[in-house]
């Protein structure tokens, strides 16, 4: 068989559609210590993230209001000592860019640390010590939609915050739900098991599991501890 002439396999490489490349997230860091903030430049430096990085100056501290911040898709933001300042701060750039994304890094959290600022709309929440690791992967998620909590802290919000969940509220723009979907969803949000879930639905487990498949798939998260917190979140805005 003969070979294809190299001036036709130019030719049709030319003609196939191009890859669009993916959209980079834009990252801007919020630091009150210069180190601090050419840290975080240094942990994403190996990510395709357009950053940009903002000393915070210590007069934030007195007063908030003073912040001017750029336009983001995923805000670091480091934590201040004085914890409602860190309060404020979180309130400060969702108030001026409110569909940006906010990851608080601190030296440690606790519940009254970590509890308000989950309410208030931060969807990270991560030490020093796991930045080191983690810090790209917790923009990529939080980017993308999800969650960057540890596990046992938001174990402990839901559990908190399912009692003040009455009724869903998604984002805006997800998928309709299904009559059954819509019952499947009111019993996750009283922190009920794939198991307790058939039960109550008559239906199978296997059944209940591929519904709450999909209605994380239609929320655009991974674990239900996630869709009560992005649950609860909304109903808090509403």
């Amino acid at each position: 068989m003969s070979r294809l002439p190299r001036s036709w396999k130019m030719r049709n490489l030319e003609a196939m559609p191009k890859t669009r490349s993916p959209r980079r997230a834009s990252v801007c860091l919020l630091a009150f210590h210069p180190l601090v903030l050419s840290e975080f430049e240094r942990l994403l430096s190996d990510f395709p993230f357009a950053v940009q990085g903002r000393r915070l100056e210590p007069d934030l501290i007195a007063d908030p209001t003073k912040l001017t911040i750029p336009k983001a898709s995923v805000f670091i933001l480091e934590s201040h000592l004085h914890r409602p300042t860190s309060e404020a701060l979180v309130v400060g750039v969702l108030a001026r860019h409110p569909t940006g994304r906010v990851i608080v890094v601190a030296e440690n959290f606790d519940q009254g640390a970590a509890f308000p600022l989950l309410r208030l709309g931060a969807k990270g929440l991560m030490t020093f010590g796991e930045a080191n690791e983690q810090l790209g992967r917790a923009v990529q998620e939080v980017a993308g939609g999800g969650f960057w909590v540890p596990r046992a802290l938001l174990s402990r919000f839901v559990d908190e915050s399912v009692g003040a969940v009455r009724r869903p509220f998604g984002p805006a723009g997800v998928a309709r739900l299904s009559p059954r979907e819509k019952e499947v969803l009111d019993l996750l949000l009283e922190n009920l098991s794939n198991k307790e879930v058939a039960s109550k639905l008559n239906m199978s487990e296997r059944t209940a599991k591929f519904h709450v498949s999909n209605l994380l798939a239609k929320y655009g998260v991974r674990r239900r501890a996630d869709l009560i917190l992005l649950t609860y979140t909304q109903l808090n805005r509403s």
